[in-house]
């Protein structure tokens, strides 16, 4: 038989409005760039529109990896702070989503990839909080930026990427308090963390910048790895 490539699900946006052809309507979608690296790294990408989070395990059941993508601010009330002005509007639709995902595969052992937002959300379902503002993360309003990131030694990202790497990011919040059991495995210069990981057996990684935006696949191919 075939080689069977790795189911990888990739959870999606919520907009009101979208524009295609002749249509303006509400749309669930995702950057191209999303199946593009998980085709690049060998799986099958699965788009996710938001759902009932009740129905989360018994869909992750279905994969053999996840990806959780970036997106807008994770709502403050999540991890107990109030708003600051410079946070951008809720998702409470996506986010509910999204956290019943990260939780269902957290408690089935599926590998678990967040990006940028994705690696905030982990962050929160594990009890950590976010900085809700910082500056000199993005290119400008609607640019990537680049930067190095920093590995830290012994490390399941320093084994992926064991040297300084120059990463694609766009973002204005990080994480603040580690939720329970993540370890940093990464840092920007200005001491952001840039990377988070579980310890152990489980394949759970998270990391602030958005690979989906740049040449680099050894993120990706690393999950697709853990989930073949």
């Amino acid at each position: 038989m075939p080689h069977r490539r790795p189911l990888i699900g990739l959870s999606t946006y919520l907009e009101t409005s979208a524009r295609w052809g002749v249509w303006d309507l509400p749309a669930a979608l995702l950057p191209a760039g999303y199946p593009r690296l998980v085709r690049a790294a060998g799986g099958v990408a699965a788009m996710l529109p938001p759902d009932a989070p009740e129905v989360a395990a018994e869909l992750v059941a279905r994969l053999d990896g996840l990806v959780i993508a970036g997106g807008p601010d994770v709502q403050p009330a999540r991890y107990g702070a109030q708003p600051d002005p410079r946070c951008g509007p809720p998702a409470r639709e996506r986010d509910a989503w999204e956290l019943a995902l990260i939780e269902a595969a957290l408690a089935a052992g599926t590998p678990l990839l967040g990006i940028c937002r994705g690696m905030q959300l982990l962050n929160v379902a594990l009890g950590g909080t976010l900085v809700q503002h910082l500056d000199g993360h993005t290119g400008g309003v609607g640019v990537f930026g680049e930067h190095p990131v920093e590995p830290v030694p012994g490390t399941r990202y320093a084994a992926i990427a064991p040297g300084p790497t120059g990463v694609p990011t766009y973002h204005h919040q990080c994480v603040g308090r580690l939720g329970h059991g993540l370890v940093a495995s990464a840092h920007a210069a200005d001491g952001t963390i840039e990377a988070v990981e579980l310890p152990g057996d489980e394949w759970v990684l998270g990391v602030q910048w958005h690979p989906e935006a740049g040449q680099d696949e050894r993120v990706m191919a690393a999950l697709v790895l853990a989930a073949s």
